[in-house]
């Protein structure tokens, strides 16, 4: 009998403004193993109408953006990585990977990989990757941190960004200063 391969997921959304309002685009990259230095596939959905920024919550602007990418792609992923944090204070204060996790009943794994600490996150969160000294903010559920931390640590990529991780941003900001299709 044999294993399917895990399917991971790393998603971004970009955010822009016109005279018809505020819009996103939010990309995703699947690859199916940590050390991945190409995408098995990627995907790009255009929101017309995105909700308002509200300090601490975030999550409602972002998670809509989400979850129509899964939909829309039909995307069932065994692992979800979020730029930006699952827990606000690494543990306990839910940040848009919870809210993510809790949207998909509890069956995806999510990680979420921040460029910036909060004040409640101390350095036990941070891993730094090739030559920086600039960590990065995991943050976990569904998978625990030890591990979470170890798989961004093996993405590929010699740099602080992970290659697929910096790849999602790239897509999610081009496609989102681009005029989208009527989606």
């Amino acid at each position: 009998m044999t294993t399917k391969p895990a399917t991971l997921l790393a998603v971004d959304v970009h955010y822009s403004s016109d005279e018809a309002g505020e819009s996103a685009c939010v990309a995703g990259v699947v690859f199916h193993n940590w050390d991945d230095d190409k995408p098995a596939k990627t995907c790009i959905s255009h929101i017309n109408s995105v909700a308002s920024y509200v300090p601490g919550e975030f999550y409602k602007r972002e998670l809509p953006c989400i979850l129509q990418l899964l939909a829309e792609h039909d995307l069932q992923p065994d692992c979800i990585i979020i730029d930006g944090y699952v827990y606000l204070d690494g543990t306990s204060k839910p940040g848009l990977g919870w809210y993510l996790h809790e949207a998909l009943a509890g069956k995806v794994s999510i990680i979420g990989v921040a460029k910036s600490s909060f004040s409640a996150i101390d350095a036990s969160f941070g891993i730094c990757r090739g030559e920086s000294i600039k960590p990065l903010y995991i943050t976990s559920l569904g998978m625990d941190l030890a591990t979470a931390q170890a798989s961004i640590a093996a993405m590929h990529g010699e740099y602080r960004l992970p290659t697929l991780l910096k790849l999602v941003d790239q897509l999610c900001r081009e496609a989102g200063d681009k005029p989208a299709d009527n989606n």
